[in-house]
């Protein structure tokens, strides 16, 4: 049989409709204008476009029909039952672009020639719906390249200003304006902290409790999430009756130190897959921003505690005397080595009077604690006793007086421990006060053994009005006397052994021979030769009085 032919009008028709359905890259205008162009041709009163989408055909527009709305999934079965008896594929038969579907016509059936028009004219129709569907994926693809590149770039100023600014209430401040700014919301809150530093806080229209309780919970959840969707607890009823739509848990690795939440968008928009990631990006950029910031802070707080523990460990030098009296008949030498910058020991030689020039007061002490507290009282111990020295009569009552103003000045848990030793240069005669301070070592040249200075009374500063008792001893030629520190004979090695009493006896016995200087230095290089590389973990002070 053969194939109908096209009349010249039904041509004509044809060739207009073509020009009129690829003058359009609209797919819903392209659509209109093909139901309305059949339609009307053929006067049938129901018609209906079903479109491909995502592998299912859809119902795309539809004209004088029941039960079938545009979204809906088409159904031939239901399509039939409202009349649509004509159903023809637009395109290729075995994998068509879309349905068409027609009532009855007026005379009942669609003339050969008619169909044969209609064929062709949808033939047309596929290559413009292909085409608007094209330029729409296009127009899709640019419009979310356009976002990704205006996300791209808030994402770049925000970085610019966060690199450009160390304070934490500058990166809250130019992160909520940011986010604020891309979502139009009026309601957000910002939390951020760290140990040792304020809380830093933005809200507006918000009145959050304090983040830190719900650390934990924040540390568990995603990078971006929906308030509706958090787990039921207090953390989502709070931030829900606040508004709250959208948290942004800040993060330095995998611990949380802060969060961020965002009210709704206006007119009802919601927030998109989109949304939360371009959120995240900034969120985390912040992250970084707060943690540099706190680091640049505390770096430079160090810095200037360690200017100032420059400068107390400089004035601390100077409460040393520059230089040891030269007492005829006499060595003498001392040193002093701080476990840290600042210490806590101080030894001091003085003339007691202009009077008797040849009497002298010899003192080591050490003050309870280390570092910068201890050297504080330190400077209070070397004023009082510079003070007192001359103008109280005996080193009991010294030690009395000394130990009323430190107990009346210094805090209860602080205490001072020291020997307190006048000398006769002439005669060798000797006498001491030790307030719970270690034993000072007399070592005799003539029969080589050592004698201890004891204890004689507790610490001072410990309590009010304690007594102290007075000993002597006689300094005879070649006999040497050492003052120190515990921080001499509790010297410990890598393997925490100390150093010890027996050590620091047998270093003095080996070194009797030698003038005080040497023997300071020799006593200094044995405790360092043991230690090898352990740390000093205390102050070290030794004084050397030999007669010669």
């Amino acid at each position: 049989m053969a194939t109908p032919q096209l009349d010249s009008s039904r041509l004509e028709a044809l060739l207009e409709s073509a020009q009129l359905l690829h003058s359009s890259l609209n797919l819903e205008d392209l659509l209109r204008h093909l139901l309305r162009t059949v339609m009307g041709r053929l006067l049938v009163g129901r018609g209906l476009i079903a479109v491909e989408d995502r592998g299912a055909m859809r119902v795309a527009l539809a004209r004088g029909v029941k039960g079938l709305s545009a979204g809906a999934l088409f159904d031939e079965a239901l399509a039939r039952a409202a009349g649509l008896h004509l159903i023809l594929p637009i395109g290729d038969a075995e994998h068509p672009v879309g349905l068409l579907c027609l009532g009855r016509p007026p005379r009942g059936k669609i003339e050969p020639e008619e169909e044969e028009a209609l064929k062709a004219l949808l033939g047309i129709a596929a290559g413009g719906i292909s085409n608007a569907r094209a330029h729409a994926e296009a127009h899709r693809l640019n419009q979310d390249l356009e976002q990704k590149v205006q996300e791209l770039r808030a994402l770049l100023e925000l970085v610019r200003g966060l690199t450009s600014t160390l304070e934490p209430d500058g990166i809250a401040s130019l992160l909520m304006l940011t986010l604020a700014g891309r979502w139009a919301v009026r309601k957000y809150a910002l939390a951020a902290w760290k140990d040792g530093h304020p809380v830093v806080q933005r809200q507006k229209g918000m009145t959050l409790s304090d983040l830190r309780g719900y650390q934990e919970t924040l540390a568990r959840l995603p990078e971006a999430v929906r308030v509706e969707e958090l787990p039921d607890g207090e953390l989502k009823r709070m931030l829900a009756a606040q508004s709250g739509a959208l948290l942004f848990p800040l993060r330095a690795g995998d611990i949380c130190i802060g969060a961020v939440v965002v009210g709704p968008r206006p007119g009802q928009l919601g927030y998109t897959e989109a949304d939360l990631e371009f959120g995240a990006g900034l969120v985390a950029q912040a992250s970084v921003a707060f943690e540099n910031s706190w680091y640049v802070r505390e770096t430079m707080e160090r810095k200037r505690l360690e200017q100032e523990l420059e400068l107390a460990a400089s004035i601390q030098e100077r409460l040393f005397p520059e230089s040891l009296p030269k007492i005829k008949g006499y060595s003498i030498a001392a040193r002093n080595r701080p476990a840290r910058q600042c210490g806590g020991d101080y030894y001091d030689l003085l003339a007691l009077g202009e009077s008797d020039p040849a009497r002298y007061l010899l003192c080591v002490a050490d003050v309870s604690g280390k570092g910068l507290p201890a050297s504080l009282l330190m400077s209070n111990v070397q004023a009082t006793l510079r003070a007192l020295v001359g103008r109280v009569p005996t080193l009991v009552d010294l030690a009395a007086h000394t130990n009323a103003l430190l107990y009346a000045a210094s805090p209860s848990n602080k205490f001072v421990t020291a020997v307190l030793v006048e000398i006769d240069a002439t005669s060798g005669a000797g006498r001491y006060v030790n307030a719970g301070h270690n034993e000072a070592v007399l070592l005799r040249r003539r029969t080589g053994r050592s004698e201890l200075l004891r204890s004689t009374g507790l610490p001072l500063g410990m309590l009010p009005g304690l007594p102290y008792e007075e000993m002597s001893f006689q300094l005879e030629p070649g006999d040497l006397l050492a003052l120190y520190s515990d921080g001499v004979t509790e010297a410990y090695d890598e393997n925490e052994a100390e150093w010890g009493n027996e050590r620091f006896a047998a270093c003095l016995s080996a070194s009797a021979c030698e003038p005080a200087p040497v023997i300071v230095d020799r006593v200094f290089a044995e405790i360092d030769r043991f230690a090898g590389s352990a740390p000093q973990h205390d102050d070290i002070t030794l004084l050397i009085l030999k007669r010669d």
